[in-house]
């Protein structure tokens, strides 16, 4: 199996236990892996009135996971959730937030809320 192969399965089991960790706190799915023009969004996720889009990172330790989310990914991020917007208008009468779950091996996963500021 190619390393981009195991990567992506990695990718989508981090996913799974972030999206699993997540629905434990009330949160409900509304998507999965959403692309956008150059960007995705991991998870996006709804509880009551608000609104989450999640980027899960999983990494060798929870330091080096707190730092992969860049300046370069909030911005694509921010514009694929503007895309979303637009098709699910529904949800610009929620609150809006963007949170992170980090994962690194014997540790519980770490729920970030508003990682980042969303400007949409």
């Amino acid at each position: 199996m190619s390393r981009f192969h195991a990567s992506g399965r990695a990718g989508r089991r981090a996913e799974t236990l972030a999206l699993l960790w997540l629905m434990t706190k009330g949160f409900w799915p509304l998507a999965r892996r959403h692309g956008g023009k150059g960007g995705e969004i991991d998870l996006i996720l709804r509880r009551g009135r608000l609104v989450i889009f999640v980027e899960v990172k999983q990494r060798a330790s929870l330091a080096l996971a707190l730092e992969a989310v860049s300046a370069e990914k909030r911005r694509l991020i921010t514009r694929t959730v503007r895309g979303w917007l637009a098709r699910n208008p529904w949800a610009m009468r929620c609150s809006l937030r963007a949170d992170a779950v980090f994962l690194a091996p014997w540790h519980r996963p770490r729920h970030m809320p508003g990682v980042f500021e969303l400007i949409v």
